[in-house]
C-alpha cells in the first residue's frame, strides 16, 4: 500500500503529516510511528500527524511522538496543518478543540484555554501549580519552584537566570519521568530576554529537545505572565525561532508563528509495519 505524506516543520520542529480525511489509513501503531520517524532508516520527524474525520469539528488531528506513544496536543503541528488544511477551521484534538486561522507563512492558533488544578495538569497529588514546593539538582544549584500548566498536554516551567546555562538534556528525562507526573511531563526552562520576551528551552515528553514547542511556548508564557513576569502579548524565542503568545486571564491562548512544507513524498506501508 502506498501512502503519500507532507514534511513540514515550525521552527525546525518537524512534522511527518498523513492525511485520512478521504481514505482510511491502516491503524497507526506505536512501532509503525517510531519507524517512520526514524532519522536514518525512516522519513525522519519530531512529531507524526495523523488527519481523521470528524463527528463534530472540521476534522480530527492526532499526534504521535517519535518515541511512538500519541499525545494530546502539539502547537507547531497546529500550525503546519492549518498551512495544509488552507482555511480557518475547528479541529478536533485529544487535548480538546483548536481553531486554526492560516495567514502568510504561518497561522494562528486558538489553543484553547490553560487549566492550573493539580489534578487537571495531572499531578499525583495536590498542591500549589503556581508555586509548586518541589526542586531538581542541578550540577550547579538547581531547578527549584516551577510552575504548572495543562494547555492541552502537560507542563512544568522554571523561570531561571540563563535558561542557555541549563543542561536541559541531561536533567530534562529525569524530571520528564518523576512519579510527580503520572502522565509524564513537558519541561521548560526560561528566562527573561527584554521587556515581554522570553528565552525557552524544551525538553517534550517522549521526543527530547527539540528546536521548538508551540504548546511549551504557550503553557510558558502563561505561568510568565500570572507570575508577573511579562505581559501579553509576549514574544518567546526558541532555538528555532519566534512565537507570539497572546493571553488573558479568563481567555483562550493564541499562538502565531511560522510553519513550512518542506517536501512531499510517498511510502510502502508494509516496510514500516
Amino acid at each position: 500500500m502506498r501512502v503519500p505524506f507532507v514534511k513540514m516543520h515550525g521552527l525546525g520542529n518537524d512534522f511527518i503529516v498523513l492525511d485520512a480525511r478521504g481514505a482510511p489509513l491502516p491503524e497507526i501503531t506505536p512501532a509503525i510511528a517510531r519507524a517512520l520517524a526514524d532519522r536514518r532508516e525512516g522519513i525522519g520527524c519530531d512529531q507524526l500527524i495523523l488527519l481523521e474525520p470528524s463527528a463534530s469539528e472540521a476534522f480530527r488531528m492526532r499526534i504521535f511522538n517519535s518515541d511512538g506513544g500519541e499525545v494530546e496536543a502539539c502547537g507547531n503541528a497546529s500550525r503546519a496543518v492549518a498551512l495544509l488544511h488552507g482555511a480557518p477551521a475547528r479541529v478536533e484534538t485529544a487535548g480538546g478543540s483548536i481553531t486554526l486561522e492560516p495567514a502568510e507563512g504561518g497561522a494562528s492558533v486558538d489553543m484553547g484555554a490553560p487549566r492550573f488544578d493539580w489534578d487537571a495538569i495531572p499531578l499525583a497529588y495536590a498542591m500549589d501549580t503556581a508555586a509548586m514546593p518541589v526542586g531538581w539538582p542541578l550540577e550547579n544549584g538547581a531547578l527549584e519552584s516551577p510552575m504548572a500548566v495543562n494547555v492541552g498536554n502537560p507542563h512544568v516551567i522554571f523561570f531561571v537566570e540563563d535558561a542557555d546555562a541549563v543542561d536541559l538534556g541531561a536533567i530534562g528525562p529525569e524530571i520528564e519521568h518523576d512519579p510527580l507526573f503520572p502522565q509524564r511531563v513537558n519541561v521548560n526552562v526560561a528566562s527573561l530576554a527584554g521587556d515581554n520576551h522570553l528565552k525557552l528551552h524544551v525538553w517534550e515528553r517522549g521526543a527530547g529537545l527539540t528546536r521548538a514547542c508551540g504548546t511549551g511556548a504557550c503553557a510558558t508564557a502563561v505561568a510568565a505572565i500570572r507570575r508577573r513576569l511579562v505581559t501579553a502579548p509576549v514574544t518567546v524565542t526558541l532555538p528555532g525561532g519566534d512565537l507570539v503568545i497572546d493571553w488573558h486571564e479568563g481567555g483562550t491562548i493564541t499562538m502565531t508563528g511560522p510553519a513550512t512544507e518542506a517536501f512531499r513524498g510517498t511510502f510502502e506501508w508494509d516496510e514500516y509495519a
